[in-house]
C-alpha cells in the first residue's frame, strides 16, 4: 500500500499551488481550484511524518457525497470529481474563519470546561455539564483560519464583526447555513446509527453569493459517536465509542505528544499506519453506508495528473 504525501503538479492554466496540512490546492486561471486530498494526516496542527494509505480517497469521496446531499441548503464550490482523490470546484474568496458547531460537550471544549471555563467564543455554557453531554441547542464556536504551521485561535462573533472579517449580514447567513448543515448532517448520521457530535464548515464568496467550501462531515473535520450505547456510557461516565480522528490524537497523547514545543512525534510503525488506515475505512463505511472500494495505489501521482489534465482540457 502506497500513500500520496506530496504533489507537485503543473496543470493546464495553473497559476499557483497551496500546500495545506492535508490538501494541496491548485489555482487554475483564478477561476477553478483543483483540491487534491493527499494521504497526509495531521493532529494538534502538526503534519505527521507518514501518510495513511487510502485516507485521501476516503475523505474526498465522503465530502463529495455530503456536498451533493446539501445543495438544497446552500450552494457549494464542487464542480466535479475527476479522480477519486480530487475535487475540482469554483474559486471562492474564503472568509478567514472556520465555523465550528458543537452538539455535545467534548474534546477541547470539555478540556476547557473541566478547567473551569464557562464561556467559549462568546458563548456561555451551562453549569453542571458532564463530558459528552448534549447541549440544549447546538452552539457555534468559530476559530480563525491560521496559516500553515500556526494554531487556529478561538474567536467570538463580536470579534469577527469588530475586525471586519464578515459583515453582520454575512455572519447571519454563515450562522444560518452552519446550523442548517449541522441539522442535515445529524439526520443523515442518525440514519446510520451515528451521532454527529461536532464539525466545522468553511465558507467563501463567489459572484456575490456565499458558498460552502472545502470538505464537510468527514472524520477529519467531524466527530461522530455510535448512537447505540451512547446513553448508557454517558450515565456511567465511560468514554464514548467514537468515529473520528480522535483515536489518532489519543494515541499521540498516550505517547507523550500534544504538538507542544520540544515534543517528538512517536514512531509511526507500519503496524500503526495500517491500523489507522483500517480505522479510516471503518469510518468511511459507517458514515456513507457503502462498502469502500480501494483504488490501486500504484502510480497515484501519474493517475491524478492524467485524470485532472483530461478534465481541464475538456472544460476549455
Amino acid at each position: 500500500m502506497k500513500a500520496l504525501v506530496r504533489t507537485d503538479f503543473n496543470f493546464p492554466g495553473q497559476k499557483s499551488v497551496y500546500h495545506g496540512k492535508v490538501r494541496d490546492v491548485y489555482n487554475i486561471n483564478d477561476e477553478k481550484l483543483v483540491m487534491v486530498a493527499t494521504d497526509r494526516i495531521s493532529a494538534f496542527d502538526v503534519v505527521l511524518p507518514k501518510g495513511i494509505p487510502y485516507k485521501g480517497q476516503m475523505l474526498n469521496q465522503i465530502a463529495a457525497k455530503f456536498l451533493d446531499a446539501t445543495t438544497d441548503i446552500c450552494p457549494n464550490w464542487k464542480m466535479a470529481i475527476p479522480d477519486p482523490m480530487v475535487t475540482v470546484g469554483v474559486m471562492c474568496k474564503g472568509f478567514p474563519v472556520e465555523m465550528i458547531v458543537r452538539g455535545y460537550l467534548c474534546g477541547s471544549a470539555w478540556r476547557a470546561y473541566k478547567n473551569g471555563v464557562r464561556e467559549i467564543c462568546g458563548v456561555r455554557l451551562p453549569e453542571g455539564m458532564r463530558e459528552n453531554e448534549r447541549f440544549p441547542e447546538p452552539i457555534i464556536t468559530p476559530t480563525t483560519k491560521a496559516e500553515m504551521g500556526l494554531h487556529d485561535e478561538d474567536i467570538s462573533k463580536e470579534e469577527i464583526l469588530k475586525k471586519g472579517l464578515a459583515t453582520p449580514e454575512e455572519y447571519a447567513m454563515l450562522e444560518k447555513y452552519t446550523l442548517a448543515l449541522f441539522k442535515r448532517g445529524t439526520e443523515i448520521a442518525a440514519g446510520r446509527g451515528l451521532i454527529l457530535v461536532d464539525t466545522k464548515y468553511e465558507f467563501g464568496q463567489y459572484k456575490g453569493e456565499i458558498y460552502l467550501m472545502d470538505e464537510i462531515h468527514t472524520p477529519d473535520s467531524s466527530r461522530y459517536f455510535y448512537a447505540e450505547g451512547y446513553q448508557e456510557r454517558f450515565e456511567k461516565g465511560e468514554a464514548q465509542k467514537q468515529l473520528s480522528k480522535e483515536f489518532v490524537r489519543e494515541w499521540l497523547m498516550a505517547n507523550g505528544f500534544q504538538g507542544k514545543e520540544g515534543q517528538q512525534v512517536p514512531e509511526m510503525t507500519d503496524e500503526i499506519v495500517h491500523s489507522i488506515s483500517e480505522r479510516y475505512i471503518e469510518l468511511y463505511e459507517h458514515i456513507t453506508g457503502e462498502k469502500f472500494r480501494k483504488e490501486n495505489t500504484d502510480g497515484l501521482a501519474a493517475r491524478i495528473e492524467k485524470n485532472v489534465t483530461e478534465y481541464l482540457h475538456k472544460k476549455e
